[in-house]
């Protein structure tokens, strides 16, 4: 990839190491799907870019587990097989910095694990993240494939002209051609998760120039000028 590399401890992280590459440890991104399941209404079909299944699709790998537990660590495989193949970890890799790169305001998808974040959601044996396997793993491999079609290389292998050109044609379902329809569906899906996940580590809250909550010790009211946009007196204090 084109973005320069930070090393997790960097970013108050410590990494796991699986085959020469670096992961997020499973307890960090555990802790990512509260806030993101949240924030994507678990359970919406529509948020999933999907038509409501009758059932869950059966859960056919073994070695599941129960939930995780939050104040336990885990190595990857301990809850459920992790899904992505190398292959569609690079490809997805590739389209999350295409879709957050690095810029003034942030380090890109990449800089921050978010392809980690998407794997686990995709592996997770639960009724919404299984049916979003069902969209995320046949996009991947759509995306590669298109790839090949169009200039002879796989997605993460393009220069960014060309990658924008495939993601230009699927970014939009509204105004992707019929042959698209699918891929642009698989693109929103895999947008919203990487944006979620991108949105909840403090690179991303930094990057639209969310604080949270900090303490004070002192409340001095809302800013004046909030009061006046308002249209509202303070009155207590």
């Amino acid at each position: 990839m084109s973005h320069d590399y930070q090393e997790p401890e960097s970013l108050g992280i410590v990494p796991i190491f699986v085959n020469h590459a670096p992961r997020l440890p499973r307890r960090t991104v555990f802790k990512w799907f509260v806030a993101v399941a949240t924030a994507l209404k678990l359970g919406d079909a529509s948020v999933f870019g999907a038509e409501p299944l009758p059932t869950a699709p059966p859960v056919s790998a073994t070695g599941y587990g129960g939930d995780p537990r939050l104040n336990q660590a885990y190595s990857p495989g301990d809850l459920w097989p992790l899904t992505l193949n190398r292959a569609q970890r690079v490809a997805a890799t590739a389209l999350a910095d295409v879709i957050l790169p690095a810029d003034s305001l942030g380090p890109a998808a990449s800089d921050v694990f978010v392809i980690d974040f998407v794997d686990e959601w995709v592996s997770a044996p639960y009724a919404a993240q299984l049916l979003d396997r069902e969209i995320v793993l046949p996009g991947l491999d759509w995306l590669d494939a298109e790839a090949v079609r169009r200039f002879q290389q796989a997605f993460a292998e393009l220069p960014p002209e060309q990658q924008q050109a495939i993601c230009d044609d699927i970014c939009f379902e509204p105004d992707a051609a019929d042959e698209f329809k699918p891929a642009a569906r698989f693109f929103s899906r895999f947008r919203s998760l990487a944006a979620a996940a991108y949105y909840a580590t403090p690179q991303g809250w930094e990057a639209i120039g969310y604080v949270g909550n900090q303490p004070s010790l002192t409340y001095e009211g809302p800013p004046q000028e909030v009061l006046t946009r308002l249209g509202v007196e303070q009155t207590v204090l």
